[in-house]
């Protein structure tokens, strides 16, 4: 698979993507039905749309020519220098091919004045912790769920850059 910028044209694949891999990542923690609803807010295709065109922003898809197998987006923060990476995501049929590493390395290069990489990770996501932790982020405290205080636990992990 190779890494390219998204588009338009890949906003429903990339919303597949989302909705396949949170359901197979967060139903054991939320439950389908609140996955369902999470992913139809979160992921629909008017907010992936709006990712598009943010500034200081890059939205990446890993595709083959025929399925797209994972994807990122991350973004500024208020100090420029710090970049939250808000999404990573490979497809479960694709995942452990290099696939989350090239995104990953992608994304670290798209911003090349930033001096730290964040992330923020489930505390019962140990797939998603280990992956970081094993691409040199260090934990960095806990982050505050945006949904409410009766949630699992929200991880923050932090890479140096540059």
């Amino acid at each position: 698979m190779f890494v390219r910028t998204a588009g338009e044209r890949d906003l429903a694949a990339v919303r597949a993507l989302l909705v396949e891999t949170w359901h197979a990542t967060y139903d054991a923690i939320y439950g389908a039905s609140e996955v369902t609803e999470i992913t139809d807010e979160w992921h629909s295709i008017a907010s992936l749309r709006s990712r598009l065109t943010r500034p200081n922003s890059e939205f990446l898809v890993a595709d083959d020519g025929k399925r797209i197998g994972g994807m990122a987006y991350a973004a500024a923060t208020a100090d420029a220098k710090i970049i939250l990476l808000n999404q990573l995501y490979v497809l479960p049929a694709c995942q452990r091919r290099g696939i989350g590493q090239a995104l990953l390395e992608e994304i670290e290069a798209s911003f090349p004045e930033a001096r730290t990489l964040r992330v923020e990770v489930e505390e019962a996501n140990g797939g998603a912790i280990a992956f970081y932790r094993s691409k040199g982020f260090l934990p960095a405290g806990n982050a505050a769920d945006p949904r409410e205080t009766s949630r699992p636990t929200t991880l923050s992990f932090e890479k140096p850059l540059g």
